[in-house]
């Protein structure tokens, strides 16, 4: 396979520093590390159900859900929660993190420069459909099922083929109801016949992409893409787009009228060789085909990565609401359902019973060391602590002791000024406590996380998953006085940034 062309976004190797290859080489150790420790525990599972005499008889498949993802950026980052917010990497934080990359200490993602070697020979990656976005490796296993062996299949599918595939191998039909509900038919086919026949011809002749507005289609060994922005993010800006721009009629027409592009990916895996001028009636049928596959399978309108469009109420278990009440050691909360705290007046009331010997431990808490924050009992005082993604910890502390009994305990949230999303940094503003209704410390914040604390979620009475602070307490640091609930409450304005919130969407996919 020839290559793909160098990346117009990804720096060459042999241009960038001894530092950056010092932070850059290491990104990859680590990852790679990191695959060899997923590929140890799965073993484990594997081993478990060799144990029980089933291993020869269990279908195994292997796949990713994408390829290799950029959200490291140019410089890859020693904590992801930067993305999340909207702050930008730089590889001086990444040198004061390089010694602990890849340990507790850090949420690291590599430079996009590995994301693009990643999905060699392809071009670019997650989130776009050049094959470098769309192309997984898949690994099916079966040895009382499939006599063949080490062998690779080349026969085009799609993952939507992997449920009929399985169906198929066992001989039995999808279900049409399920409890009494009709269910929607499988979209996909069988590639079962291909496990002991190399040869056999692929039931899927075609298959449409749709990402962010990027489309593309295969049909018989061709391929045309029509990406957007660009075909990467220099060129696009020189023709004045970008990513999460508005996919307008105007825009729409431009691009069906002159982005287009074809290749045969039988003679060219890595899309090298644009073909849309050589034949032209070809690209015009697979355009045709893109838009009969997307009324089909209900593509329109278009999502764009227009942040408008993207940042849509979608629907959720429960009724949008102001008031949140939690009770001590419950189940933890998804980060997804945690009330969102970010940019707006908010406040958090804890009612408890304080022995007399006092108490200590968490009240509520949210996110890690990387981004959070955490409501609590230290030494008999009451504390707070705002973990800005693990560049900055904002923590004010009760001057005096917290009283016994039955006592309430307030944090409040006032915000003093706007956010400034451009550099990723949220609302300013005054963090209060209150200890039965009176105010005893406040500390003027310059600024707080604007979007997301993280993937980690909310637990009440406990650290579920991890400290915002390693200095100051390790989790689980279970509370160790009475919790008759704690309220969250807010009914301030939300200021949203549009951006940010399609960067958490990502992370929730």
């Amino acid at each position: 396979t020839e290559l793909s062309e160098r990346d117009l976004d990804v720096p060459a190797w042999d241009s960038l520093s001894d530092q950056e290859r010092q932070v850059y080489a290491h990104q990859m150790e680590v990852y790679a590390a990191f695959i060899e420790q997923t590929d140890h525990h799965f073993g484990r599972i594997i081993d478990y159900v060799d144990e029980l005499g089933e291993l020869d008889n269990t279908i195994v498949v292997v796949i990713s859900d994408n390829g290799a993802s950029a959200e490291g950026g140019v410089h890859g980052t020693f904590n992801e929660a930067l993305f999340f917010n909207g702050v930008e990497e730089t590889l001086e934080d990444n040198l004061d993190h390089i010694d602990d990359w890849g340990g507790l200490d850090t949420f690291p993602h590599y430079s996009w420069g590995w994301t693009w070697a990643g999905d060699t020979p392809f071009r670019r990656w997650k989130r776009e459909t050049y094959r470098g976005g769309v192309s997984d490796p898949c690994i099916i296993f079966w040895p009382d099922g499939i006599e063949s062996s080490g062998e690779v299949r080349s026969q085009y599918s799609h993952v939507v083929d992997v449920v009929p595939t399985i169906l198929d191998a066992l001989g039995i039909e999808a279900p049409t109801t399920v409890r009494g509900v009709s269910q929607s038919p499988i979209q996909g086919v069988s590639f079962a016949h291909s496990f002991d026949d190399g040869a056999a011809d692929s039931k899927r002749t075609s298959q449409y992409f749709e990402m962010f507005g990027q489309r593309s289609m295969y049909y018989e060994g061709w391929k045309a893409n029509c990406p957007l922005p660009g075909p990467s993010f220099a060129e696009a800006a020189e023709k004045g787009r970008y990513f999460g721009m508005p996919l307008t009629g105007d825009l729409l027409d431009d691009l069906d009228a002159d982005d287009w592009e074809l290749y045969n990916v039988i003679d060219d895996p890595a899309e090298t060789k644009n073909l849309a001028e050589e034949h032209p009636e070809k690209l015009r049928e697979m355009v045709r085909r893109w838009y009969a596959e997307a009324g089909r399978y209900g593509v329109f309108p278009i999502a764009s990565a227009e942040l408008s469009r993207m940042n849509v109420p979608r629907p959720t278990v429960a009724k949008p609401r102001e008031r949140f009440v939690y009770q001590r050691d419950s189940a933890p909360v998804a980060f997804a359902a945690a009330p969102k705290l970010y940019n707006r007046p908010y406040s958090i009331t804890a009612e408890v019973v304080i022995p007399e010997a006092g108490a200590e431990g968490i009240l509520i808490t949210q996110g890690s060391r990387h981004a959070g924050y955490a409501l609590f009992i230290k030494d008999g005082r009451l504390h707070h602590i705002h973990n800005y993604v693990g560049l900055d910890r904002f923590t004010v502390i009760s001057p005096d002791p917290v009283p016994t009994g039955e006592v309430t305990l307030r944090y409040e949230f006032e915000p003093t000024g706007p956010p400034d999303f451009a550099v990723g940094r949220g609302s300013p503003g005054r963090s209060q406590l209150y200890v039965n209704d009176g105010l005893v410390a406040s500390l003027e914040l310059p600024y707080s996380t604007p979007n997301m604390f993280g993937v980690l979620g909310l637990s009440c009475g406990y650290a579920a998953f991890d400290t915002v602070d390693t200095s100051v307490y390790m989790a689980p640091f279970h509370f160790t006085g009475e919790i008759k609930q704690v309220v969250i409450d807010v009914t301030g304005e939300l200021i949203k940034d549009d951006k940010a919130e399609l960067n958490r969407l990502m992370a929730q996919q």
